[in-house]
């Protein structure tokens, strides 16, 4: 794929921006202060995201329809190396999916769709490069 215009949908704590890159230092396809905005193709694949990182104490959440557009997007779904549960590379070095990524980012892909690691019917997308991509808010946030 090398071009995608369309909806995609974010979970962000109720008050804050879903237009704000990821705020962990590392994720599954960002380290090192590499912007990095998550997102589903579907409300769904939304909440299935964000289930395994969620605490019982958490702020509620909203899940935001994006209006998102992109040039250079690379469809990378149905590749299991990359639905692994990559925290658990960390203890002995850095996530296999991080060499993914950044091989994305040098070769200029703005954005990158993936499988969902629990629910391989639904994707995911992460955006690498969010100034040369069109992002806005596409309409009002549901409850999670």
């Amino acid at each position: 794929m090398t071009g995608f215009s369309g909806i995609i949908w974010r979970a962000a704590i109720e008050g804050r921006s879903p237009l704000i890159p990821a705020a962990a230092p590392e994720g599954r396809f960002h380290h090192s202060g590499q912007p990095a905005l998550y997102a589903s193709l579907t409300p769904e694949g939304c909440r299935v995201a964000i289930r395994r990182y969620l605490r019982a104490d958490d702020p509620p959440r909203l899940i935001h329809p994006l209006r998102f557009g992109a040039e250079r997007v690379i469809d990378m779904s149905g590749k299991p190396d990359l639905s692994i549960v990559w925290q658990d590379w960390r203890d002995g070095g850095p996530s296999p999916t991080w060499a993914v990524s950044d091989r994305l980012r040098r070769q200029g892909w703005q954005a990158m769709l993936y499988s969902s690691r629990s629910r391989p019917d639904l994707t995911h997308i992460v955006i690498f490069n969010l100034i040369s991509s069109r992002i806005e808010e596409a309409g009002a946030a549901h409850a999670f």
